[in-house]
């Protein structure tokens, strides 16, 4: 193991395990324990809710993504502002993706060049190129602890020859970007123990395309390993027949990253496969549909039965939320309009992960994965 990464425990009856990322920040060593989940703050916030509210639930590691801050506010301002975490006021640690998720999300809007990728932008549909070299730079000047590497996530229902063309890109756009991070570090413009990059594993749901691509990954020096293109439209037990394949050809040495994928069921199959990292709009987004989760599964709080309910959000839950306020009151907020109604909803959603996370890991270190990935499989979400 790195000074950057270790593993403390691994599971004897799968590949979970629970180790520790070590960031060197300017003025401090910050350790995260693994399994972690790290809310998506795509614009330089987490949606919903405070930084100090973050960082009172515990969360220590959340995201940017390279895209969207690229267009809005633009890197002049938050290099001007002395980095991202600066800019947003976050003491924590920062990983930013980037821009290879909206490939996908953004397909009418991209034309792939065989530098990179442009992109009509999406606010005034201006178009950018996005290379595998500008990607790393934009992540420099933005100061992310983390930096993904430009890659192309196809969608699910694609056929084999744009899976090859997918892997084909983001296999050359990976060795161009460990040899310009490589490049950066030699010249002194990043210091590898506070900046590190992560590569990406593409393939779709095809087992012999992820194979060859985990292989041509984790052949680079790259700090940890990504795992991209699920959740993007297959069926749930594809995504788990192909995480169950690459679980025993993960690089035990390096942290294992599943990217954009949070739902509870998922977590537990990725986590017993070996995943060490999760990033999730769920739990964010479907607080702000009124939507909250719950030790009984999904709570959708504007159905009528909670109209004059007193009791909290989630007995078995210990949140500022739950302590405070009814389950009738959240309702009224949301039926009124109420922004206070999704914040709350924020709140809650984000303790439960946290607290899901850290329960999952004591489960792995007292050799309880199997009973407690049995009991969470059988609720519903």
């Amino acid at each position: 193991m790195s000074a950057f990464f270790n593993v403390s425990h691994s599971d004897s009856d799968s590949f979970a395990r629970a180790g520790t990322l070590s960031f060197h920040k300017k003025d401090r060593l910050l350790s995260i324990e693994t399994p972690v989940f790290m809310p998506v703050g795509t614009a330089a916030t987490v949606k919903g809710i405070w930084h100090s509210h973050l960082e009172e639930i515990g969360y220590q590691l959340i995201l940017g993504n390279t895209y969207h801050l690229y267009l809005r506010p633009g890197v002049e301002i938050v290099r001007e502002l002395n980095g991202l975490g600066n800019f947003q006021s976050w003491n924590g640690a920062l990983l930013t993706d980037s821009g290879g998720y909206q490939v996908y999300s953004l397909a009418d809007r991209v034309r792939f060049r065989e530098e990179g990728v442009e992109f009509a932008s999406h606010i005034d549909g201006s178009r950018h190129l996005f290379t595998p070299e500008s990607v790393l730079n934009l992540q420099v000047d933005y100061g992310s602890d983390i930096m993904m590497v430009l890659d192309d996530c196809p969608p699910a229902d694609a056929d084999e020859t744009r899976l090859e063309q997918a892997l084909a890109r983001t296999h050359r756009w990976a060795r161009s970007a460990i040899r310009h991070y490589e490049d950066l570090v030699s010249t002194g413009r990043i210091n590898p123990e506070q900046q590190r990059i992560f590569g990406i594993v593409q393939g779709g749901i095809s087992l012999t395309h992820r194979e060859a691509s985990l292989n041509e990954i984790q052949s680079h020096n790259f700090a940890g390993i990504a795992i991209g293109g699920l959740s993007v439209g297959e069926v749930r037990e594809l995504m788990y027949n192909t995480l169950q394949y690459l679980g025993p050809r993960l690089d035990p040495a390096r942290p294992r990253y599943l990217m954009g994928v949070g739902a509870i069921p998922d977590i537990l199959e990725a986590v017993r496969n070996g995943v060490d990292m999760f990033d999730c709009v769920l739990p964010t987004r479907n607080a702000r549909n009124a939507q909250l989760i719950t030790h009984a599964g999904p709570l959708r709080i504007r159905n009528r039965q909670y109209a004059n309910d007193p009791g909290p959000v989630d007995p078995q839950c210990e949140c500022q939320v739950c302590k405070r306020y009814s389950r009738a009151y959240l309702r009224h907020l949301f039926q009124a309009g109420e922004m206070l109604g999704p914040m709350l909803a924020t709140y809650h959603n984000l303790h439960f992960y946290k607290k899901f996370m850290a329960d999952l890991r004591a489960a792995i270190i007292s050799d309880r994965f199997a009973q407690f990935y049995s009991f969470w499989k059988k609720i519903q979400f």
